[in-house]
């Protein structure tokens, strides 16, 4: 059971970088910057997520 849930929580975690992955690509930040928010994202999934979703780059919003 332990297992099924950590998996699962992996694979949230995985969906959830990935979406934010795309955002930055989409946003009006500098090249640079792009490299530097998706590298942080990669390299500290959990940690990069949190701190993209205070101070990170946005994509255009279409309302």
């Amino acid at each position: 059971m332990g297992s099924t849930f950590n998996g699962l929580i992996g694979l949230i975690i995985l969906a959830l970088d990935i979406w934010a992955i795309i955002n930055v690509l989409k946003s009006g930040a500098e090249t640079g910057k792009k490299i530097l928010w998706i590298l942080l994202i990669v390299i500290l999934p959990v940690l990069g997520l949190i701190i993209w979703a205070i101070a990170g780059p946005r994509g255009n919003v279409r309302i």
